[in-house]
């Protein structure tokens, strides 16, 4: 079934069934291999892309409840968003695979709360696992992008 989605900004025409979810429809029609599958049940955050501007989980998300959605993918930060430099700046991945999961829930978080406190930061990112336990470098670096001092 032919369907258009708004991606990164650009109305983007697929092939998918209504309930095909977005992550497979990202990863393997459109190649945009940034979201990353993690657990399929919307657990682990790995898949996380932004709805409307809000962080939601991809491997749950049916294409065909999509119409009209803005969605913003890791791509769609463009590689110079303020957490991406973070990131990079405090070496925070190890394994990297939660990576862009993480950078999106923590995007946004910044976009809603631009000056977050510990336990924002906790509420915001309490649903994206990362296997390698790199929580207090994720922490720094949205604290760093987001201009607060670290504790």
């Amino acid at each position: 079934m032919a369907l258009t989605l708004n991606i990164n900004g650009k109305d983007v025409a697929v092939e998918a069934e209504p309930d095909t979810p977005l992550l497979w429809v990202l990863r393997d029609e459109l190649m945009m291999t940034g979201t990353k599958y993690g657990c399929g049940i919307a657990q682990c955050g790995a898949c996380t892309v932004h709805l409307n501007g809000q962080a939601m989980r991809s491997c749950q998300a049916p294409v065909g409840s999509l119409a009209g959605v803005k969605i913003t993918t890791i791509e769609g930060l463009g590689g110079a968003h303020p957490l991406q430099r973070s990131w990079v700046k405090l070496d925070v991945p190890q394994c990297g695979y939660c990576q862009s999961g993480q950078i999106m829930s923590a995007a946004a978080l910044l976009a809603k709360t631009p000056k977050p406190t510990d336990a924002d930061i906790d509420a915001a990112m309490s649903g994206n696992i990362c296997r390698c336990g790199t929580y207090q470098r994720i922490r720094a670096a949205i604290k760093d992008a987001a201009g607060v001092q670290a504790a």
